[in-house]
């Protein structure tokens, strides 16, 4: 058929410039904070957890991913 068009992850590596590159996958960066983040929003629902959610982007932002 045609060109299967690939999803990029949510999770991408920086683009070339002054941003540094990621040290480990995404999966595995900021497990302190996933884990809060996670446990949030299960038990109250992501409107709920927005602190969390934006303290694990900043850690995420800090380890080099553009999210």
């Amino acid at each position: 058929m045609g060109n299967a068009s690939t999803k990029e992850s949510q999770v991408a590596p920086p683009a070339s410039g002054t941003a540094e590159k990621p040290k480990c996958k995404a999966c595995c960066a900021c497990p302190e904070t996933k884990k809060a983040r996670d446990q949030c929003i299960l038990e109250k629902g992501e409107p709920n957890c927005g602190d969390l959610i934006e303290a694990h982007k900043k850690c995420m932002r800090d380890q080099g991913f553009n999210v």
